[in-house]
C-alpha cells in the first residue's frame, strides 16, 4: 500500500497540458452561457466511434470538465446538445423532442463527419439525413471520428475558457 501511495505522489497530475485557447467564432447562444456548459449527448445513429472519443475527451487525460463542460443525463438540465451519427429514420422524432426539451439559450454541436453530412452512411436506406436537416446546428467538429483534442477545442469554444 505504501508503494502505491509513493508512486501516486511521485507521478503527480497526468492530464494533458492545456492547449492554446481556440480562435474562431463563438455561436451566439454560447456567448450567453458564461463559461459553464451542461451537455446532453445524443447518438442519432452512429457507429460508436465518436462516443469512444467523447469518453476520452471527458476522461482523466484530456479532462474537458476543467474547461467548464459537463455531461448531464437530462436534456432539461442541458445548455447544449452534442449529436453524433447521421440521423436515422427511427431517431428523427427523438432528436427533435430532445432539442425541444433543452431550455433556451441552447447550442447544438454536430460531432463527426456522419453528423455533418452522413459520412459513409450517406446512401443507407435507414438514414434520414445529417443533423442540420432535423435541428439547427451551431457548431461542427469534423473527423471520423474526431480526435479528443478537437472535441475539447470545440467545447472550449462554447465555454470561452
Amino acid at each position: 500500500m505504501k508503494d502505491l501511495l509513493r508512486k501516486i505522489i511521485r507521478t503527480g497530475r497526468v492530464a494533458e497540458k492545456a492547449p492554446p485557447r481556440p480562435e474562431g467564432a463563438v455561436p451566439e447562444a454560447a456567448a450567453e452561457l458564461k463559461g459553464s456548459v451542461q451537455i446532453r449527448h445524443v447518438d442519432a445513429g452512429s457507429c460508436n466511434g465518436c462516443e469512444v472519443e467523447i469518453a476520452s475527451a471527458f476522461g482523466p487525460v484530456h479532462d474537458a470538465e476543467r474547461y467548464g463542460a459537463r455531461l448531464v443525463a437530462s436534456p432539461r438540465h442541458a445548455d447544449a446538445l452534442i449529436v453524433t451519427g447521421p440521423v436515422t429514420r427511427n431517431m428523427r422524432v427523438a432528436l427533435r423532442r430532445t432539442y425541444e426539451a433543452v431550455p433556451e439559450p441552447k447550442v447544438v454541436v454536430a460531432l463527426g463527419d456522419c453528423a455533418r453530412g452522413c459520412g459513409v452512411f450517406a446512401d443507407a436506406y435507414g438514414v434520414q439525413g445529417p443533423v442540420d436537416d432535423v435541428v439547427p446546428v451551431d457548431a461542427e467538429v469534423p473527423g471520423c471520428p474526431p480526435e479528443p483534442e478537437a472535441i475539447v477545442g470545440a467545447l472550449r469554444g462554447l465555454t470561452g475558457r
